[in-house]
């Protein structure tokens, strides 16, 4: 029996006036203004911070120190990689075109990633979170995020990976990184691809990772240089992965036949972080994961400013909203993928079971 909520029948229908009214509140409070100042700092600090690293690889030579210097450019290639998401989002610039090719500069020169096909996959994640079937972040891959894909795995090396899958989870975002560059340039690559600027992106890609390399090979000795690749790309990769996994993970997933509206859709499956200085600026913000979807184009530095608003908007009326620290939310991460391999448990098994199924 499959469950069906009708915004006509429902008092679903009540949250598209709610969401208009904090809407309106998050206006009052000039919340989705532009913050200009703050970006071009964070631009020049992390632009700073990326040549000053390279100042120091060719000043320290051929040392083993040169890993310690892999391992900060992989947490400032992350940084990137959030000020491309922020750009995306359409966060730094009124002007469309400013802010795609802000976009298509920081994450395709600076970090190797490719903005339109990015783009396009975080769109329908954004569109449709933990929607089974449609949001690309829970499809078939490596890692088995639903039951559904789980009951094909249940022999050979698929069904022991997918059992222990939870402990195995983190230690595979070491290799995210690689796998975004190859996913960058396969989707660049693409022919087929209406994507505008595609071979621009290519060039920006390619040659940000043929010139990457070459200066490894350059300056260090062979196995100095694949270790300087190897460290920068697990730590890029895990950064980046580790920000973007507890917003969703082991939160409920939707089933196709649901419908929910905007507000309980964005909110009920998503999980905040709480923050500081330092869990902000290391999660590039994505730690106040319900603000940054109830509001894409919210600058980074307003969501942590938002979240009374929207903490009070969704106590007032009866919308669970999840929030705990760091840690607990990688023991959830752990907790789900396990429970999902060994026991295919019920994706509603969570306390906002009896709001999803209406």
């Amino acid at each position: 029996m499959t469950t069906e909520i009708n915004p006509a029948t429902t008092p679903s229908g009540e949250y598209v006036s709610h969401f208009t009214d904090l809407m309106r509140t998050v206006k009052d409070e000039g919340l989705l203004e532009r913050r200009h100042g703050y970006y071009w700092m964070q631009i020049g600090v992390h632009v700073g911070a990326f040549f000053g690293i390279w100042a120091a690889f060719f000043v320290v030579g051929n040392s083993w120190w040169q890993l310690a210097l892999a391992a900060a450019l992989g947490v400032i290639v992350t940084q990137f990689g959030f000020l491309g998401h922020d750009a995306a989002h359409r966060q730094m610039f009124a002007s469309a075109a400013w802010n795609s090719w802000t976009a298509r500069i920081l994450a395709g020169g600076f970090a190797g990633l490719s903005f339109a096909w990015w783009r396009a996959k975080h769109n329908m994640h954004h569109k449709g979170p933990n929607l089974e079937g449609y949001d690309p972040d829970i499809g078939p891959g490596a890692i088995a995020f639903t039951p559904g894909i789980v009951a094909q795995r249940t022999t050979g090396f698929a069904g022991w990976f997918v059992k222990r899958q939870g402990w195995l989870f983190f230690p595979l975002l070491t290799l995210e990184g690689l796998n975004l560059h190859a996913e960058s340039i396969r989707a660049a690559r693409d022919k087929t691809s209406n994507q505008p600027w595609r071979r621009v992106e290519l060039w920006l890609v390619v040659t940000r990772l043929v010139a990457y390399v070459a200066i490894l090979l350059a300056f260090l000795p062979l196995g100095k240089a694949v270790a300087f690749f190897a460290v920068q790309m697990a730590v890029f990769g895990f950064c980046l992965g580790a920000s973007f996994a507890p917003a969703h993970k082991g939160m409920p997933i939707i089933p196709p036949e649901m419908k929910l509206d905007f507000l309980r859709r964005q909110v009920m499956v998503s999980r905040n972080v709480r923050g500081n200085p330092v869990v902000d600026w290391a999660m590039g913000g994505l730690n106040y994961q319900i603000e940054h979807h109830l509001f894409p184009s919210m600058p980074r530095c307003n969501l942590r400013k938002a979240q009374p608003f929207v903490k009070a908007h969704c106590e007032a009326h009866g919308i669970d909203y999840m929030e705990v620290g760091l840690f607990r939310s990688y023991a959830i991460v752990v907790d789900y993928l396990n429970n999902v391999g060994l026991r295919a448990r019920d994706p509603f098994d969570c306390p906002l079971s009896a709001q999803l199924r209406g």
